[in-house]
């Protein structure tokens, strides 16, 4: 590729709505363009690194033995009612309709669409196991779309969904996707780390996230460095801090805490650490009984320094379908507002659920249900019944393993990919089936596995990148190596040396960039340092009088002298290991 015939549109200053870093590098060196809220235009610098990652997940699907097709952008009403998520999936699915006021959804992804062609395509157990994949065009009316391709509305993804006889065959099928995808992230050059996670709305039984790690990643990722364990904050097992409780040595006893509704007052008021102290979260969840709206109150205790995980929240039996609780709620069964809250002497019965920790507590301090009061000295079985246990609380650096194995750590990570046991949630609700030996209808086990391609882009930027600029990783760089000649059309020696390298590299397969536009040298650099190109040469007359060339890897501090010669084969053993 010749620079000139190429589009190159760099920007010195990034556009202020730009927040993260991968953002403004993507917007500055001329790979995205912004064409409304949540989409872009993805311009000729950007579709080469989008070009590649597809390439790399092609070769490693097609590999693991799944079958490419194509989905349709559009699809249907009809199929998310079967399935319910045409109410359930909530304002991120854009509903539209045709002239003929037939309701559509612009896809964000093809659970219901693949299900319809494995219903009628798939009659035999002889056609199991199958996986189908596809990579294409999603949409998710995000409420707030930003960061780029980070979060938005418009993306493109690789989905793939297998289809298997039974369980057993699910989780092989798993398991050769679970692999596929490490050597996925492995070739595109990536730090990454593989978590257990939460299905949430997509449904099915178990799943793992893969995350790109990056300081600046939303997400928290627990690990424990001395076993394999690992997952999101969402899915982390929090264990008891205490292994059994103690016997209790105080009386229960109303004391004052004039304006300390925060735990963290009360606790330095009454001079106790922050963990003797327990934290009330009340929340409602509303049932219908005989076309009757009935109300539920949940009181749900956590130590004074540890948080609410909403997601193990919403698994306890019986509030799944939760919220918070209004003010007015909690002044009508509690007898008071927040911050004096607490399970003892409730004006109306409520449901107590404790965190496995809460529940080996003794002698804690507690909301007295009264303003400005709490009480100290609480212990369970002696003032209040035994309560309902279950784990609640987001884990903390520091913790125990729930293997056992040590202690756990913290790091920021960014989904970039997501493999889902499905089980029949789909299939079921659809009505797709095969028939086993016997000749019975059976349904089929599905797995769903999605990689985000254009958010690649915006992850492998957040870990990659310096003052100048993108560092690409070498494989999915928008190309290999950049040459940069000095004075090209003034320079007759400097041309021909240009022009040899360049037709070099291209015959031994090489993705070269010969930068022709006359550009003054501290442009030139400014511009690939910043596009992040891997490999440059500089071509001078300088250096040619001595037969050399000027080499420099995107992340070396300092240009190295290379024999002209010998310049060919020293790019390949940095490119090829040859």
């Amino acid at each position: 590729m010749r620079a000139k015939r190429f589009f190159i549109s760099t920007l010195k200053e990034a556009p202020a709505d730009a927040e993260i870093i991968s953002h403004q590098l993507m917007m500055r060196a001329g790979m995205i363009k912004r064409l409304g809220s949540g989409i872009y235009n993805y311009m000729p610098m950007g579709l080469r690194v989008i070009r590649k990652v597809e390439k790399i997940v092609r070769e490693e699907m097609d590999k693991a033995g799944a079958v490419e097709m194509l989905m349709p952008v559009v699809q249907p009403a009809e199929l998310w009612q079967e399935t319910g998520r045409w109410q359930k999936y909530g304002a991120e699915l854009m509903r539209i309709k045709d002239r003929h006021g037939r309701d559509f959804i612009l896809q964000p992804t093809s659970e219901e669409a693949i299900t319809d062609v494995a219903r009628q395509e798939i009659k035999s157990y002889r056609q199991l196991p199958i996986n189908f994949y596809h990579i294409q065009t999603k949409f998710r009316d995000e409420r707030r779309p930003r960061f780029g391709l980070m979060r938005g509305r418009e993306f493109t993804m690789k989905d793939a969904y297998s289809f298997d006889r039974d369980v057993a065959g699910l989780k092989q099928s798993y398991q050769v996707m679970y692999d596929a995808y490490t050597r996925i992230f492995n070739r595109f050059g990536l730090q990454f780390r593989a978590v257990a996670a939460d299905n949430g709305a997509i449904g099915g039984t178990g799943s793992h996230e893969f995350h790109v790690i990056a300081d600046t990643g939303e997400d928290a990722l627990v690990y424990c460095p001395t076993s394999d364990f690992a997952a999101n904050m969402e899915a982390a097992e929090a264990v008891t801090l205490m292994p059994s409780r103690a016997t209790a040595t105080q009386t229960l006893t109303k004391v004052a805490t004039p304006n300390k509704a925060k735990c963290e007052d009360v606790a330095q008021l009454l001079n106790l650490p922050l963990s003797a102290t327990v934290k009330s979260i009340v929340l409602a969840v509303e049932k219908e009984d005989k076309g009757e709206v009935k109300l539920e109150i949940w009181l749900l205790l956590l130590r004074g320094d540890h948080d609410l995980n909403e997601i193990k929240a919403s698994k306890v039996p019986g509030l799944a379908n939760y919220r918070f609780a209004t003010e007015d709620e909690i002044l009508a069964h509690f007898g008071t507002r927040p911050g004096y809250l607490g399970p003892i002497n409730t004006a109306l019965p409520v449901k107590i659920v404790a965190d496995r920790t809460v529940a080996m507590m003794s002698d804690f301090v507690c909301g007295a249900n009264e303003a400005d009061f709490h009480f100290t000295g609480a212990n369970w079985g002696r003032d209040l019944p035994e309560p309902m246990v279950a784990d609640l609380r987001n884990v903390v650096a520091g913790d125990p393993s729930p293997d056992g194995k040590g202690v756990l750590a913290i790091q920021r990570g960014i989904e970039v990919g997501h493999v889902f046991q499905l089980g029949t949630s789909y299939s079921e609700s659809m009505k797709a089936t095969f028939l086993d030996e016997t000749g019975k209808p059976q349904l089929l086990q599905m797995g769903c596995y999605g990689i985000g391609i254009t958010r690649i882009l915006g992850a492998a930027i957040e870990q990659n990148f310096d003052e100048k600029g993108i560092v690409w990783p070498l494989s999915i760089a928008p190309f290999e190596v950049v040459l940069c000649p000095m004075g090209m059309d003034k320079s007759e020696a400097v041309k021909q040396q240009a022009e040899k390298l360049y037709a070099e590299l291209l015959a031994a397969g090489v993705d070269v960039i010969l930068d022709d536009r006359g550009e003054r040298p501290g442009a030139m650099f400014a511009d690939w340092e910043l596009i992040g190109v891997p490999h440059r040469v500089v071509i001078g007359d300088r250096g040619l009088k001595d037969g050399n060339l000027e080499y420099q890897g995107r992340r070396d501090k300092e240009a190295s002298v290379v024999p002209a010669t010998d310049m060919l084969a020293f790019l390949l053993s940095k490119i090829r290991g040859m």
